[in-house]
């Protein structure tokens, strides 16, 4: 079964599913500081940021990804955006506990981005905790994986922070965002190990930590 829109909402931001009326959030999101970028593909003015999310909800009815917009609940403001994709559903035999599973099995989050005024704010920290207690408590995904180009050290950190497990590098991945080939960082966490990086998520919310 195709996985539906979803709203998540915390206490600091608010992921709606993307929509077209968002295009001009997103473009003055971006605008803000165009050099945070370098590593992520992130759409530039109104024109890219109405493609970006055309392409975003084409994987989207195609069963591949599910996007959202970021929104600061202080003002509604959007400020980022974010999306589960690469859903993988695995072909469990009849008589297995899990055949007939109506969530994919495994996932990625990506295509993650903030605007310079919500970096170093709850705003990433709390849109991690909402996408991976969906993942895990109401998907109840086996495992989620994280990939950032390796050059990308900030984002490599942010990902170790949060509790994704270093699995090593896959070489020559995808196209980078400067459009050359790109090795991959390769993080995920785990059913497993769900519990223990909520837990580092939560301490992360207080506002001593984050």
């Amino acid at each position: 079964m195709k996985i539906q829109a979803v709203v998540l909402q915390g206490r600091h931001v608010r992921l709606e599913p993307l929509e077209r009326r968002h295009a001009d959030g997103l473009a003055a999101a971006s605008l803000e500081d165009p050099s945070l970028y370098q590593w992520s593909p992130v759409p530039r003015g109104q024109e890219e940021a109405l493609q970006y999310i055309d392409t975003a909800l084409e994987w989207q009815e195609q069963d591949r990804a599910v996007p959202f917009a970021i929104v600061r609940l202080a003002d509604g403001v959007v400020i980022g955006s974010t999306r589960f994709f690469d859903l993988e559903r695995w072909a469990w035999p009849v008589g297995n506990k899990m055949h007939g599973r109506t969530f994919p099995d495994v996932c990625e989050i990506g295509y993650t981005w903030l605007a310079r005024s919500s970096i170093r704010t709850p705003a990433n920290t709390e849109s991690k905790l909402l996408m991976l207690t969906q993942a895990f408590e109401v998907w109840r995904m086996l495992r989620v994986c994280l990939h950032t180009d390796v050059r990308n050290q900030r984002s490599r950190s942010a990902i170790e922070r949060i509790g994704g497990k270093f699995e090593g590098i896959l070489r020559a991945h995808r196209m980078a965002a400067d459009f050359i080939t790109r090795d991959s960082a390769r993080y995920s966490i785990i059913a497993a190990e769900w519990p223990g990086a909520k837990q580092k998520l939560m301490e992360l919310m207080d506002p001593r930590g984050v």
